[in-house]
């Protein structure tokens, strides 16, 4: 049976790179990723389901792989072996963190209401005059700030999510969330209270 040299890679080309990233060398960090990376986001992707996490995953596994390239152990396995292991515990490190999320946004909603809160009445009417408000606020701006003011996401998860540059995605909600003040108030002082 003839082996194509392409197909299977040498044995001693793999140890070889695996030496050079133990021992430091950004061209075999940057080897490891051309070789590797789609790999890498490919059982990201099966395992997280989105392709912003997956590209997440995949940067965090080769960060975690330059800083703890110490623990690579060429005479036990190979760097993709390596590679797919520290996958599996960034992979398992998203899942938890979406399970605190879940958790305590589940906790949120089980709070009973602050007994000095506004009646039930008055508290749907603040959150249609806050639904209108942000309505008019028009988009992105409108579910930029209902990102991370309701879903709770960080500029930076809201910006992986909507592609959008950090500093723009910033901007949004800070404008947003002034004009909403600004609205919130005028209605405020419209109170015939």
């Amino acid at each position: 049976m003839i082996v194509d040299a392409e197909v299977e890679p040498d044995l001693a080309d793999l140890q070889h790179l695996a030496e050079r990233l133990r021992a430091g060398s950004r061209e075999a960090l940057e080897e490891a990723w051309t070789r590797w990376s789609s790999l890498v986001y490919t059982l990201a992707l099966r395992s997280v389901g989105d392709h912003h996490d997956a590209e997440d995953v995949t940067q965090q596994v080769f960060v975690a792989a330059w800083r703890g390239r110490h623990t690579l152990r060429p005479d036990r396995g190979t760097v993709p072996g390596w590679l797919v292991g520290i996958t599996r515990h960034k992979v398992a490190d998203l899942h938890a963190q979406r399970s605190r999320r879940a958790r305590d946004a589940a906790a949120a909603l089980q709070v009973l209401p602050d007994e000095h809160g506004p009646p039930p009445d008055e508290a749907l009417a603040v959150r249609l005059l806050l639904a209108d408000a942000l309505d008019r606020l028009g988009e992105p701006r409108a579910g930029l700030v209902r990102m991370v003011v309701v879903e709770q996401l960080t500029h930076e998860e809201v910006a992986r999510r909507t592609g959008l540059p950090l500093g723009t995605v910033k901007s949004h909600v800070r404008r947003g969330l002034a004009t909403l003040r600004s609205h919130l108030e005028e209605v405020s002082d419209d109170d015939p209270r």
